[in-house]
């Protein structure tokens, strides 16, 4: 989920939006909702004897999932930067043409 979460909103945002800190606030507080649903569904999940996400002993910390998620969030960062830089040359692109060089 958060990985589709990710690829849908972290490019568009730096994109579209000039200031990239509010893109990076907005990028933050989607992933964050997305990662707390998404927590809770696979929680719901392993207390009903699905062991596919976590492990069944309660006493080994989730280690693998703290590695997947941080990667997929420094990739929607990472997005978020790329969408930026592409936006704003596309922003800061001139119009004009210059005519002066063609007259001697």
């Amino acid at each position: 989920m958060i990985a589709i979460v990710t690829v849908l909103f972290a490019f568009p945002l730096g994109f579209f939006l000039r200031n990239r800190i509010s893109a990076y606030v907005a990028y933050i507080a989607i992933f964050g909702y997305s990662f707390t649903f998404q927590t809770l569904y696979l929680l719901r999940a392993w207390v009903g004897n699905n062991h596919s996400a976590f492990s069944p002993d309660p006493d080994k910390l989730p280690l693998d999932y703290l590695a997947v998620t941080g990667a997929i969030y420094v990739v929607g960062f990472l997005l978020v930067t790329l969408g930026h830089r592409l936006g704003s040359k596309r922003r800061n692109r001139t119009q004009a043409v210059d005519l002066d060089a063609a007259t001697n």
